[in-house]
């Protein structure tokens, strides 16, 4: 058993939410859970979730403290890395790695990795992956039975508020657009509007609380729902934070679930007889084909599922599982963070988001092809053929039913780009303003709508004359 004395914060870290830095002496007489976690990520990002929960179930014993390293460029910046990390709502200390310092200090080697540090300040455990959240609470409860009791800390950690503004949209994500009306994912509110092209909501989908409700649209509950599609009079939201798919029937506003047990799992594929038995884990996007498959990216276990309308059945479309990018059949294909999807005839797109790489599957054969993508560590800001070009963690993508072209958010340069499907070459387009961190777009009649997230905004972009502008919901 490893009980070394842990070494000090070094003071190149950057506190993201402290008014002055922490030191290893005030988290004395507690449990200490050290985690090194990329904002962008799903397994990341569930182990945060996890960790909130324990603090709560601990709260006299454990101290959590997360370490953000960054994984892409723009996450150097940690405003940037704020930013995401307020898509959760986390309340103990971070801070900011931005040179790795800290994670080479521990011998850390990959995202996430939980330190655990008993009350006297010496490395215990470690717990390395995304591993179940009862591996990781019986190792706190096991430190917990062996603490001695100690007096307070004199010097206890007081937290900065810095809380986003308080604005009508709170990082919107998925968007879906038809001749009537623009469906925004309000996913820090949880919940799905239904704007005019105006700007004004006609309808609410969700309370606005988080939950995991079924009902009608006023009581229904979604928890950070991020990815939408829209067919035929039915809506599909990727319900993330539940861990399922959940549907809007628009004639009646009603909200049930397809399938989703509110926690993440391992999926079973068959014929679904309850929805909720079948966990998902972390489902990001949506898309529903031709033939009433529901088409469903997990960044959880970076793999694509297939949910038959018609069946009521669940099957493995895509993905070994494995975090990394290779082209293939079925399983033997895999993805790193697969987050957004869009899908005509047979040819489902995907965007893989930590892999900064355009992929396509097709439904028949289930043949896995990169369109855009040198590997899984590859990514730059490059235009160009498809062999040359390199995008940086891009969050979303839309089809143009007019022409053979798939628009992308290429959120880690702020940008919006172009794909000419069939071979063609890769282009940013120009805008009269930067973007900032999109991740939602759809295109429908010469307009692109974008989900400005980071700004909480939608934005308008108008193909023809090259106008962007605002749109003001809720406003």
């Amino acid at each position: 058993m490893d009980t070394t004395p842990a070494p000090e914060f070094p003071a190149t870290l950057e506190w993201l939410n402290l008014a002055k830095p922490l030191r290893m002496a005030q988290l004395r007489g507690k449990i200490t859970a050290l985690a090194f976690v990329n904002a962008g990520s799903a397994w990341c990002q569930q182990r945060l979730a996890d960790l909130a929960t324990l603090r709560k179930r601990h709260a006299e014993y454990l101290h959590v403290v997360a370490i953000h390293v960054p994984r892409f460029d723009h996450e150097r910046d940690p405003r940037r890395a704020l930013k995401r990390l307020h898509r959760l709502p986390l309340d103990f200390p971070i801070a900011h790695d931005a040179d790795w310092v800290m994670w080479q200090h521990y011998a850390v080697d990959a995202w996430p990795t939980v330190v655990l540090l008993d009350g006297e300040g010496r490395v215990r455990d470690r717990i390395v992956g995304d591993t179940p959240v009862r591996d990781l609470d019986a190792q706190l409860s096991k430190l917990r039975a062996e603490a001695v009791p100690q007096s307070a800390n004199p010097d206890p950690i007081e937290l900065r508020r810095n809380h986003e503004p308080d604005l009508p949209l709170r990082f919107p994500m998925g968007i879906v657009a038809n001749a009537q009306y623009v469906y925004v994912v309000d996913s820090g509110h949880h919940r799905v509007l239904e704007c005019t092209p105006t700007g004004r909501i006609h309808r609410q989908f969700g309370s606005g609380g988080p939950g995991f409700i079924d009902g009608p649209m006023e009581l229904a509950a979604f928890q950070n729902p991020q990815g939408v599609c829209l067919q035929r009079d039915a809506l599909y939201v990727a319900d993330t934070g539940n861990h399922a798919v959940r549907r809007i029937k628009l004639s009646t506003g009603d909200v049930d679930t397809l399938v989703g047990a509110g926690r993440p799992g391992a999926p079973i594929e068959g014929v679904v007889h309850d929805p909720r038995s079948v966990a998902l884990d972390q489902p990001r996007a949506v898309a529903v084909s031709p033939s009433n498959l529901v088409c469903i990216a997990t960044a959880g276990d970076n793999r694509i599922w297939a949910y038959d309308l018609g069946e009521r059945s669940l099957r493995l479309l895509a993905g070994s599982g494995a975090m990394d990018m290779i082209d293939g059949e079925g399983p033997a294909a895999a993805f790193v963070g697969p987050s957004a999807l869009s899908v005509v005839q047979q040819i489902l797109y995907v965007c893989d988001e930590a892999g900064s790489a355009i992929r396509s599957v097709h439904l028949r054969t289930r043949q896995v092809t990169t369109l855009v993508g040198q590997g899984a560590w590859r990514f730059g800001n490059v235009e160009g053929s498809r062999t040359d070009a390199l995008l940086q963690q891009p969050q979303a993508i839309a089809l143009d039913g007019t022409a053979p072209v798939l628009w992308i958010a290429d959120s880690g340069n702020d940008q919006l780009r172009t794909l000419r499907l069939g071979g063609g070459e890769v282009s940013t387009i120009s805008l009269p303003q930067r973007l900032h961190g999109p991740a939602g777009l759809a295109v429908l009649n010469g307009v692109v709508w974008i989900a400005d997230t980071d700004a909480h905004a939608v934005l308008r972009f108008d193909t023809g004359d090259g106008s962007l502008r605002q749109i003001p919901i809720g406003e």
